[in-house]
């Protein structure tokens, strides 16, 4: 059970926040040490109920004496002591205690033997009825009545049996029904406790969820990130030094070119960090590339040996930011793995068109000029086609990739975005 803190008793009453408190206090030492509580009930009917029987017996009550006899002491202690101490297990085995109490209840009414210690035997079916079976509780009630109707006609010359059957009846339906309605409400209480649990649960695994989808992403545009500027950087540098052995200017050229690369892809980290900082001054940031960047991304293709050849159908511009970022994405990783696999002599050929609310792009390559280029996916081993294939899913779309038609020659990526909203949905962007 959660404890009760001062934010929970603020709203309260000082009185009732105090009670609050205390009965909070009085639970948990019950449940650290529940014999106490048994023991103080039992010493609690002693002294209220039992110890009045000892000393006044029936109050000098004429009609009560020649009605109801009066046991000797040791007979009287031992009918109390039967009626009382089975309440020390009566929420352990309220079964048992109960059936005890009433045995002795029975007995004591079948002597004539009247005693004050019987509000055992209401208590003991409270306890039945807060800890017990409900089948267990029906057959006890059933004893009870019998039991009852007994007292009322063993008290017949006292009071009218009627009056009798519907106070005892009275007493014996109070006890059940306060029985009941504690252990309603504690079963509702403990529905609670175990919904707010499950939701805490849930609230954890939607955190969780949540993170790995993050991590997800950032690991993506990483890998875009560093993947492809690193892929032009190296060719590049290897290109580089084999122009300086030749043409030196050619080797000015491609340091210049590495150096470009590098400061774009620096650009595009802090861009990616920033966004990632919890401080509340974030720096300045650029936008996320579009469409209208494939022209310089190629431009950088094309300075390390490739030739590709681009063009567009559609209104490209008009296409949402989130879009326009994966297009360039997908772009950017199939370039990639063309200069990486297909090598610096390859020619490219890129397409991109919008069709009403599809977007289809499409990256083929020649291949290398040797024809070296292995028969499986050009990036098997990393995550760029896996990272093509989340993006494109994030819109509906799918990729494909593999050589083309041509035996032996080439490779290509095709990928298919649907625009189309989604039932429901105002047409937003995923």
């Amino acid at each position: 059970m959660t404890p009760v803190t001062a934010d929970d008793t603020a709203g309260m009453s000082p009185l009732f926040a105090r009670l609050t408190r205390g009965g909070q206090w009085l639970r948990q030492a019950d449940r650290a040490r529940p014999w106490v509580l048994d023991t103080a009930v039992v010493v609690l009917v002693f002294l209220m109920f039992c110890l009045a029987d000892l000393v006044h017996g029936h109050d000098g009550r004429r009609e009560l004496a020649a009605r109801f006899t009066r046991p000797p002491l040791a007979g009287m202690l031992a009918l109390q002591a039967g009626l009382v101490l089975p309440l020390l297990w009566r929420r352990r085995n309220p079964s048992a205690a109960f059936a005890v109490i009433m045995a002795v209840f029975l007995l004591q009414w079948s002597l004539g033997v009247l005693l004050r210690a019987d509000v055992a035997l209401l208590i003991a079916l409270y306890s039945l009825t807060l800890h017990g079976t409900l089948r267990r509780l029906a057959w006890a009630c059933a004893v009870t009545a019998v039991g009852l109707v007994l007292v009322a006609v063993r008290a017949s010359a006292v009071v009218s049996v009627w009056d009798a059957l519907f106070f005892l009846f009275s007493a014996a339906i109070a006890a059940v029904a306060v029985g009941m309605a504690v252990r309603i409400r504690r079963a509702q209480l403990a529905g609670l406790r175990e919904r707010a649990a499950r939701l805490e649960i849930e609230r954890d695994q939607r955190s969780r969820l949540a993170a790995a989808t993050e991590r997800t992403r950032v690991a993506r545009e990483m890998h875009d990130i560093v993947g492809h500027n690193l892929a032009v950087m190296i060719t590049l540098a290897d290109a580089g030094a084999y122009a300086c052995d030749v043409t030196p200017e050619r080797g000015k050229q491609a340091l210049l070119l590495i150096g470009d690369t590098g400061r774009q892809a620096l650009g595009e980290l802090r861009r990616m960090l920033g966004v990632l900082r919890e401080e509340a001054e974030a720096p300045a940031l650029s936008p996320q590339p579009g469409i209208v960047d494939i022209d310089a991304l190629c431009a950088r293709i094309r300075s390390a040996g490739p030739l590709i050849t681009y063009r567009t159908a559609g209104d490209t511009d008009a296409l949402d930011g989130g879009v326009q970022l994966t297009v360039y994405r997908i772009v950017q990783e199939a370039l990639t793995n063309s200069l990486k696999h297909a090598g610096a002599d390859t020619r490219v050929r890129l397409a991109i068109g919008v069709e009403g609310a599809r977007v289809r792009i499409r990256i083929q390559d020649t291949g290398p000029p040797d024809d070296s280029r292995p028969a499986g996916p050009p990036n098997e081993e990393g995550h760029g086609l896996a990272g093509m294939r989340e993006r494109a899913a994030l819109y509906g779309g799918t990729v494909d990739a593999g050589p083309v038609p041509r035996p032996g020659r080439g490779w290509a990526v095709q990928a298919t975005l649907d625009l189309t909203p989604l039932p429901g949905s105002e047409g937003g962007t995923p």
